[in-house]
């Protein structure tokens, strides 16, 4: 049996009425486009809720507030060719700068390379006209 890594994340679920704010992705071998919500790794000794608000700032500047934990959530997936595992401690939380709230969208790196912020309304993601991950990110999107 192969041996893999869970792989610990913190995403931050931001919302303005019926909007999300989400990065588009895509799978290179698959060429399927998704959306998630922007965070990323949780480093050895570190707080989730510090690692959010530490990844906001490296990809897009960005203070946060308002912040609370909702759920801790167990993703599976396959990326790339590879099948991957998640642990990833979900938060609510606002920007502090409302300049972010009128933005069309937003380019930013990460240790990822090259990606794209938008505001999406969530009507979009419940319909199946795009997809969002991890699935049950959905449950969490009601105002």
């Amino acid at each position: 049996m192969q041996r893999g890594i869970i792989r610990v994340i913190v995403l931050g679920l931001i919302r303005s009425g019926d909007r999300i704010f989400v990065s588009e992705c895509e799978d290179p071998v698959k060429k399927d486009t998704f959306y998630r919500a922007l965070g990323g790794g949780i480093e050895f000794g570190e707080h989730s809720i510090d690692a959010l608000q530490r990844e906001f700032q490296e990809e897009i500047k960005a203070e946060l507030t308002n912040i609370k934990y909702l759920a801790c959530l167990e993703n599976f997936f396959v990326y790339n060719g590879k099948g991957g595992h998640e642990l990833i401690q979900l938060y609510q939380c606002d920007f502090v700068d409302s300049k972010f709230y009128e933005l069309d969208s937003l380019d930013f790196a990460d240790g990822d390379g090259e990606h794209t912020a938008f505001w999406i309304p969530i009507d979009r993601f419940r319909s199946g006209e795009l997809r969002l991950v991890p699935e049950q990110f959905i449950d969490y999107c009601e105002g």
